[in-house]
């Protein structure tokens, strides 16, 4: 199947491409609760972010411990796995802001998000298309010095 093609609407098997596969949960749900440290270890990304990303909006709010200290579940990671994706995607953080308060505003704003993901789609699939003639003219450039 190549990138340009749909996929099919019903798998044989439901899979959820947006949580964590590459990096299956470090706990079963029920006993997730990590710290921030614990959260920047697994996803690669470092404490600032993570808080950054909360004040900006792209994150829920997080849950805290009776001290005070931050502690984000087995959905939190799923959700940071998927704004990776969006952030691989180019997606600018306005963007991701803006999806992130549409599914905080609940099931009736489909349409928006989708349009969303569509435009982000349609930008992945020029950058690409771009990339691949940019391997050509590379591909070219080393066939001649064989």
């Amino acid at each position: 199947m190549t990138v340009t093609q749909q996929t099919p609407a019903v798998l044989e098997e439901s899979v959820d491409l947006c949580v964590s596969v590459e990096r299956p949960h470090p706990r079963p749900d029920g006993h997730d609760r990590y710290t921030i440290s614990e959260v920047a270890a697994h996803t690669g990304l470092s404490v600032h972010t993570l808080r950054w990303y909360e004040r900006i909006g792209l994150m829920s709010q997080v849950n805290r411990s009776h001290t005070g200290q931050r502690r984000y579940g087995n959905a939190d990671l799923d959700w940071l796995a998927f704004v990776n994706k969006l952030r691989l995607t180019g997606m600018a953080v306005a963007d991701m802001v803006t999806y992130a308060d549409l599914v905080r505003q609940g099931d009736h704003t489909y349409p928006e998000r989708r349009a969303l993901l569509v435009a982000t789609r349609e930008n992945v699939l020029r950058r690409i298309a771009e990339l691949q003639s940019t391997l050509g003219v590379l591909d070219f450039k080393i066939d001649i010095y064989s």
